[in-house]
């Protein structure tokens, strides 16, 4: 059975533990750094390192930020009323291209997921609960992902967040069911968005 030299194997096996990369795509990938000259090559690499060295969590909200609090949390023109919740740190990305939405996120960092051994003591909610409780939100946004995981996510926080008597709403199923946020397209988002409905028990 054919090998590559041992350096470029490693490299191969690092790429294929990227999510979405196969080891096609993996191979592909190595061959296209290792003709990089080595200018670009040694960039690249301390763009990984400069990322990993500086890339934080923000202590308010979770999203990752290179200062404390994040620029959202800093943003004093963006609207306190409204609390729009998401799974990770990327979907905020994608909520804020729409341009439609101005108000404060929370990052979950995960979802409910029995089968990966993540239950509600990993989502670490007393962060999310102080806030609301310190806060004066008139709208929480569940922007959980339309996956088996993200709806049992918002049925949960439905039920733990509905003592503080604040309107909840969740993201209109204009989102295609069983795909990640990330990848829909900002219409698509946008309409999400405009169409939420209101969650009851």
């Amino acid at each position: 059975m054919f090998e590559y030299a041992q350096p470029l194997g490693s490299l191969i096996d690092e790429l294929r533990k990227i999510p979405g990369i196969g080891s096609k795509t993996a191979q592909r990938i190595a061959f296209y750094l290792l003709a990089l000259p080595q200018e670009e090559a040694d960039r690249l690499a301390e763009a990984i390192r400069d990322a990993k060295r500086k890339i934080f969590y923000c202590s308010i909200c979770n999203n990752i930020t290179h200062v404390n609090p994040c620029q959202i949390c800093s943003d004093s023109n963006r609207s306190d009323d409204q609390l729009c919740i998401v799974e990770e740190p990327f979907n905020i990305s994608s909520i804020e291209r729409t341009g439609i939405y101005h108000g404060r996120y929370h990052v979950l960092l995960g979802t409910l997921s029995p089968l990966k051994g993540v239950g509600p003591d990993e989502l670490r909610l007393d962060k999310l609960i102080q806030r609301i409780e310190k806060g004066r939100f008139a709208e929480i946004i569940l922007a959980t992902n339309p996956t088996v995981e993200g709806e049992a996510t918002a049925l949960y926080l439905l039920r733990v967040l509905k003592k503080f008597g604040i309107r909840m709403t969740r993201l209109a199923m204009g989102l295609p069911v069983g795909s990640d946020i990330d990848f829909a397209d900002q219409v698509t988002i946008k309409k999400a968005l405009e169409g939420r409905t209101e969650l009851k028990e």
